[in-house]
């Protein structure tokens, strides 16, 4: 942790196709809210024409221009992994990096995208049904959200995602982490029309319904009036999913609650610093539609 004894912070955001995110002004907002100076730069790998394979050489670059910390977001939220000294606690246990601290040369990372799913879940979703819980992604963010999902009480969650292998993976590691809610209270889903019909939640964390990749991740049929339905994705605020999921008459989740708390808690990580998430969640509204991002 950075301590606020420090006036002055340098911050980035590593991922693709991230200039019109939000997470930079958030973050320099809330810097001048508190009294000191937050610079944060966006760090966009299809600006640079790179790939995550460039990751080392960008952590170089930004100890050395000395940089206090950086967020990570698609596609680099394992990737990152080999190239850091220490791992937080909830970062192993999860695979997936979204905040890096850099501090006295070394590279610690963490993970605030399963806090942030959950603190946003809790206020935006009160009382939602969590006996059965369908999730479409396994990835970086889908293992944080699972992990959430499992820390809210879901008795079974079925995950799909088109690597079956990764799925497995998640799966195994979540059974072993929550083997107190009994065998295979975590598994793959086989059948995903069957899942969805017993379903009473759904959780979407892949990256369709972002502006790059409009549409929808499952077919429509599959949804049904019962369903609660959580986006991660927050540009736009309103994907085809929850706009397809409302019309039917489904309550909703969009993706701007994860993205705020999961600056909160990165936020506290660089600076040391508790923030105002309520004047966060303000300032990420008055940002409007014009931004984009996974949750970063």
């Amino acid at each position: 942790m950075i301590h606020p004894e420090r006036s002055r912070f340098l911050l980035g955001l590593v991922g693709a196709g991230i200039q019109a995110s939000r997470t930079p002004p958030m973050h320099e907002r809330e810097g001048d809210e508190q009294g000191f100076r937050l610079l944060y730069q966006s760090i966009d790998l299809e600006q640079l024409e790179v790939g995550p394979e460039a990751l080392p050489e960008l952590l170089i670059a930004a100890e050395r221009m000395g940089f206090t910390g950086l967020n990570v977001t698609h596609p680099c939220k394992q990737a990152i992994i080999p190239c850091l000294d220490e791992l937080s606690p909830d970062a192993a246990a999860l695979g997936a990096v979204n905040t890096v601290g850099l501090s006295n040369g070394r590279r610690i990372g963490h993970n605030t995208d399963w806090w942030g799913f959950s603190e946003s879940f809790k206020r935006g979703l009160p009382g939602a049904g969590l006996s059965s819980v369908v999730q479409l992604g396994a990835g970086g963010a889908g293992a944080a959200v699972a992990h959430a999902l499992m820390t809210l009480g879901v008795r079974e969650l079925v995950l799909s995602d088109r690597d079956k292998h990764r799925a497995e993976g998640v799966a195994a590691a979540l059974n072993e982490r929550f083997e107190r809610f009994g065998a295979g209270c975590v598994r793959v889903s086989q059948d995903l029309a069957t899942d969805m019909a017993k379903a009473n939640g759904l959780v979407h964390c892949t990256p369709t319904g972002m502006e790059k990749y409009p549409g929808l991740p499952l077919p429509v049929e599959l949804l049904h009036q019962k369903l609660w339905v959580a986006e991660i994705v927050y540009f736009p605020l309103e994907t085809e999913l929850l706009r397809t999921a409302r019309r039917i008459g489904c309550r909703t989740l969009d993706g701007g609650g994860m993205a705020v708390f999961q600056a909160v808690e990165a936020f506290r990580l660089f600076t040391g610093v508790i923030p105002d998430h309520e004047r966060m969640l303000r300032h990420f509204v008055q940002l409007g539609s014009g931004a984009k991002d996974a949750a970063a």
